[in-house]
């Protein structure tokens, strides 16, 4: 009687038998012991289709697997009710990968597919998702990245091409010679371990942090003070000045934002104003604005995420502002950093880091 109801349904020429962990609260032990126990008892292909309650909806589609599942039910990026369903970007490659499943499957394409339905569902990107996210093949010590560089595997569990991912070196509190040789190097540029020019770079990179620069997630700012260290930088445009300012009328709630932009661009000025939902917008708008005609390409970067952190607020509103911008072009996204206890130049520095970075890239390409 205990397997009536799936001897019924194969009766009723049922392709494939799914068992279902609908509130995902079994274990990869019971999930395996109950797969086994249906498979040996019906000839009908077996599948698993578990929920993600107890943070193992990956492991235990993979025990079902092992105890002879041919079939898995989930979704890309793990999107379900609750929690979520059974993690496809982890499993896919979990299968082809490390279980040597003989399976269908691209997974270089496996990163552009994850970002894309996220985009399409217009939420973030998990950052920290194995194999796809954008730190999961990310180092930052000094000690990690020397063996990073001497070899890869100590600390990747698989190359991150392979996944269509790439390894990402951070900078921060942590670094050492090894994370700027290897950066520099991914410029093209090879640097002496103890040379002037690294040593230089590490001792700016410490003295921005104390003032409140924090590099680890603004790759792109952190890119240029490479390149300006190693003689790579060219400045794409000079400001001139800007200026913004807010109106609000109190009794009928109008308010407006606009700023102006005074740039010199290949020698030629060029002057806009733009209005926006607040003066960092507004400010946004009016330099794209300028640099448009010059540097077409910059519609195509978009501002994904805007942050800021107060450093030192033992001082009120005079404190340091830390402004970290993430932008993306659609297929590539990058950090910018800017520190001042001015929030719009904070923010200005970070912009002219985000738009720049974007230019220099296109013009190695």
């Amino acid at each position: 009687m205990r397997f009536q109801h799936y001897l019924q349904l194969r009766r009723g020429g049922a392709d494939v038998i799914v068992l279902c962990d609908t509130n995902g609260g079994t274990m990869p032990h019971e999930i395996y012991k109950m797969t086994e126990e249906v498979v040996n008892a019906i000839s009908v292909p077996i599948g698993i289709h578990t929920h993600d309650d107890t943070g193992v909806g990956v492991a235990n589609a993979l025990s079902a697997v092992n105890a002879g599942a041919v079939h898995i039910q989930g979704t890309i990026n793990g999107y379900g009710e609750r929690t979520g369903n059974c993690n496809l970007t982890s499993t896919i490659p979990n299968l082809l990968l490390k279980m040597g499943v003989g399976i269908s499957a691209n997974v270089s394409k496996l990163t552009q597919i994850s970002h894309f339905v996220d985009d399409l569902g217009n939420n973030s990107h998990n950052e920290r998702a194995p194999y796809v996210g954008r730190t999961a093949f990310s180092h930052k010590g000094g000690m990690h990245v020397n063996a990073v560089q001497k070899l890869s595997k100590t600390y990747e569990h698989i190359t991150p091409e392979t996944v269509g991912n790439s390894q990402v070196i951070l900078i921060s509190e942590l670094s050492g010679q090894s994370n700027i040789l290897m950066k520099a190097e991914e410029l093209g540029h090879k640097l002496e371990k103890g040379s002037d020019t690294a040593l230089g770079i590490l001792s700016q990179l410490k003295d921005l942090e104390k003032d409140g620069y924090e590099f680890e997630a603004a790759e792109g700012s952190f890119e240029i003070l490479v390149r300006k260290a190693i003689n790579d930088y060219r400045c794409l445009f000079k400001l001139t000045e800007y200026h913004c300012t807010t109106r609000r009328h109190p009794e009928t709630h109008f308010e407006t934002c606009e700023a102006t932009v005074k740039l010199e661009v290949n020698d030629e000025s060029a002057y806009t104003v733009a209005q926006g939902d607040g003066p960092v917008n507004a400010l946004d708008s009016a330099l794209r604005k300028a640099l448009e005609p010059f540097y077409p390409s910059i519609k195509d970067i978009e501002l994904m995420d805007y942050k800021v952190r107060i450093i030192d607020s033992h001082t009120g509103t005079a404190a340091k502002t830390r402004v970290l911008i993430v932008s993306s072009d659609g297929e590539n996204s990058w950090g910018t950093v800017g520190v001042s206890e001015n929030i719009i130049v904070a923010s200005w520095r970070a912009l002219v880091d985000s738009i720049e970075y974007y230019l220099l890239k296109q013009e190695n390409r």
